[in-house]
């Protein structure tokens, strides 16, 4: 972005809004939002806390369980779009439905069914990033080369090493892209479910913190998960930019 023949750099529309933040917060004009600096100094009351260390083990346990059975279902359930078309005719309008859907009114259903506890949210982990894992991998592997898979039948390659060595590996920039949204819609369903279970985890400690009217402790916890997102979908973006020659070797 250029304004008066000068490059502004992107972290510039960060800080404007840092500023205006900042002078909301003193202004007291809304109460809901203290001052930025009082914000970052929470963090570190945050962070030091016992009950935090407790809430982000529990969080990132439920994380790391849902995310890897997502992952794990979503490439199968998109490889098996991509590859039989019967089962593409039957899941494909199920998979898009559960994409768009308000997963959010479905937590309480799990919650009768799985209990209250770290089972829901894992449960919940999984929903929210699934769906865009498999249709990205349907994706991937619908745009593979024709070719290449009957490259792989002519050497004789059984139907397990022709998707585990061609399909999967042609369509590994798609099933990235799809890896990384999914874990950042994860972040929203270990949220919401521990909003919705609201005794363990961040949920837990978004409760106590609203309750209280410690919104200085809210929005520090607010922006530590923004930042935990956006971490994590710049790592996979990084890796997902190193193996894009897979892409280009399909053309």
């Amino acid at each position: 972005m250029t304004l008066f023949g000068y490059r502004i750099p992107m972290m510039a529309a960060l800080l404007v809004w840092c500023v205006a933040w900042e002078i909301v917060g003193r202004l007291e004009l809304l109460l809901l939002f203290p001052p930025l600096s009082r914000v970052i100094v929470a963090m570190g009351d945050v962070v030091t806390s016992r009950s935090f260390a407790e809430a982000a083990w529990i969080t990132l346990y439920s994380y790391a369980w849902g995310m890897a059975l997502a992952i794990v279902c979503g490439i199968a359930l998109g490889v098996l779009m991509g590859r039989v078309r019967a089962a593409d005719r039957l899941l494909n309008m199920w998979v898009n439905m559960f994409l768009s859907a308000p997963l959010s009114a479905l937590v309480p259903v799990i919650m009768i069914l799985l209990g209250i506890g770290t089972t829901t949210v894992i449960a919940t982990v999984f929903m929210f990033a699934v769906w865009i894992i498999a249709l990205d991998t349907r994706a991937g592997v619908m745009n593979v080369p024709r070719s290449l898979v009957e490259m792989a039948a002519s050497f004789g390659a059984s139907r397990w090493q022709t998707t585990t060595r061609i399909l999967l590996l042609a369509a590994l920039p798609e099933i990235l892209a799809g890896v990384r949204l999914g874990f950042i819609r994860g972040v929203k369903g270990v949220v919401i479910g521990q909003l919705l279970v609201s005794i363990i985890g961040v949920g837990a400690l978004f409760t106590i913190y609203s309750n209280n009217f410690l919104m200085e402790h809210f929005w520090a916890l607010t922006l530590m998960l923004f930042v935990f997102a956006l971490t994590v979908g710049e790592i996979l973006a990084r890796i997902e930019a190193r193996i894009d020659y897979y892409a280009g070797e399909r053309s």
